[in-house]
């Protein structure tokens, strides 16, 4: 039986030939890499024409999926959600998505059961036990560097589209989806791609 979290990648560092909100290709020595990832990983990205990605590969019996982060951080974050019962890839990625690295670890060292079952998918049972199994490794993780961090993704025309893009690629309706970013626009005409779809996922 092979472990799927056995370290196959730590990094691979290349030309970002595509990106998008859930995933980004990256080459390396002519090898074209998958990588799912975050909206938090996005927004550091997106704007770089080469780039380096810390990777998680999960391998299971009918698929394979190779994760990539811009942060260390974020990659020891995701590993320690998807050691909870009950946690895939795919829900440990919209956690990161919907909050950032911070906000996830005041969650958790708080105790906010209440604020992290607001992830789509995320029941109160998950969350309550994401919290009691997590809660007392937050302090084993590098201490976040807010400066480090803060985040300068510029506002673009197509903010709104590729937002609502995203939304969808992450398996929201399409209609619910422009109903709140109407309203986000409405309040914040200057919102980012990422800040208007963090606000979404906080929503929908």
């Amino acid at each position: 039986m092979i472990n799927r979290d056995s370290a196959m990648f730590e990094y691979i560092k290349g030309e970002l030939v595509e990106v998008a909100p859930t995933y980004a290709v990256v080459e390396a020595s002519g090898v074209g890499y998958f990588l799912n990832i975050s909206l938090t990983t996005y927004s550091e990205i997106e704007k770089q024409s080469a780039t380096k990605l810390f990777a998680h590969h999960i391998v299971r019996e009918d698929v394979e999926m190779l994760y990539g982060f811009a942060t260390r951080e974020e990659r020891d974050l995701f590993r320690l959600l998807i050691s909870v019962s009950g946690v895939g890839g795919n829900t440990a990625r919209m956690i990161l998505s919907t909050y950032s690295t911070a906000e996830l670890r005041n969650i958790i060292a708080t105790g906010n059961a209440v604020l992290l079952k607001n992830v789509k998918g995320l029941g109160l049972k998950t969350a309550q036990k994401i919290i009691v199994d997590l809660s007392g490794k937050m302090i084993d993780l590098p201490k976040y560097d807010a400066a480090a961090a803060a985040l300068t993704v510029a506002q673009t025309p197509e903010a709104y589209d590729e937002a609502l893009s995203a939304l969808v690629m992450l398996g929201f309706a399409k209609a619910a989806s422009e109903k709140v970013l109407r309203k986000l626009f409405a309040d914040n005409a200057s919102l980012s791609v990422e800040e208007a779809v963090r606000g979404a996922l906080k929503q929908l």
